[in-house]
């Protein structure tokens, strides 16, 4: 009933019967919200694991618990919103569409990021290492810039060329492996803040002390 209103409000809807499914589709596609429907909340394993490599998506929990208990664990655990069941489909539809525009407002803001002595200028399409002005590609700079932009998030190598170069295909990571060995170069010492995590992906780690989760 629900994911058939959001269809016909104009959403794009991508449901799973079951959390792997789930996992193995969110690691390689970007959403720009999430919607969790639990039964009870015993069983949060889900939210708790997708908030490992994800901290910035959107997430809602819809449970058939509604005290204030349960919706304090599912907030606790990383969800944004919670709403209990029975529910109105348009208080849900508005509270999707508000997380959503939220979102898209606060990306639109941040003209300028700044992560570990990196800097970049959205606007001006430029970036720094310190003073010194990087002469980075097309690619390259909107590579840097979606790392700044999610720092400590793990991006998969498909979740790269989607996003980056808006094709998915396991037959071309090579592609994102190349990339980011050219922009660590070009970044200097400061290079090894994009950490590779062997058979997963990349983070941009920005000197905050997570190097033990990867290499460079």
């Amino acid at each position: 009933m629900l994911e058939y209103s959001l269809r016909r409000s104009g959403f794009i809807v991508n449901s799973f019967r079951n959390a792997n499914d789930a996992l193995t589709v969110l690691e390689d596609c970007a959403s720009d919200l999430i919607l969790i429907d639990l039964p009870d909340l015993q069983d949060l394993q889900f939210l708790e694991t997708l908030r490992r490599w994800d901290q910035a998506t959107p997430v809602i929990v819809i449970s058939n618990r509604n005290t204030e208990a349960d919706n304090i664990k599912a907030l606790e655990q990383g969800a944004d919103d919670y709403i209990p069941k029975p529910f109105n489909l348009r208080l849900v539809e508005a509270k999707i569409k508000a997380l959503i525009r939220r979102g898209k407002a606060e990306e639109n803001e941040a003209q300028w990021l700044e992560s570990g002595g990196i800097t970049i200028d959205l606007n001006a399409h430029k970036a720094h290492n310190g003073d010194e002005l990087l002469h980075l590609t097309r690619k390259e700079f909107e590579l840097l810039s979606l790392f700044l932009k999610k720092p400590d998030r793990i991006f998969t190598r498909n979740q790269l060329l989607n996003l980056v170069w808006g094709y998915d295909s396991d037959l071309v990571t090579r592609t994102v492996d190349a990339h980011v060995a050219v922009l660590r170069k070009k970044l200097g010492a400061k290079g090894c803040y994009i950490k590779t995590l062997p058979k997963v992906g990349y983070l941009w780690d920005g000197g905050h002390g997570r190097r033990q989760l990867g290499k460079c």
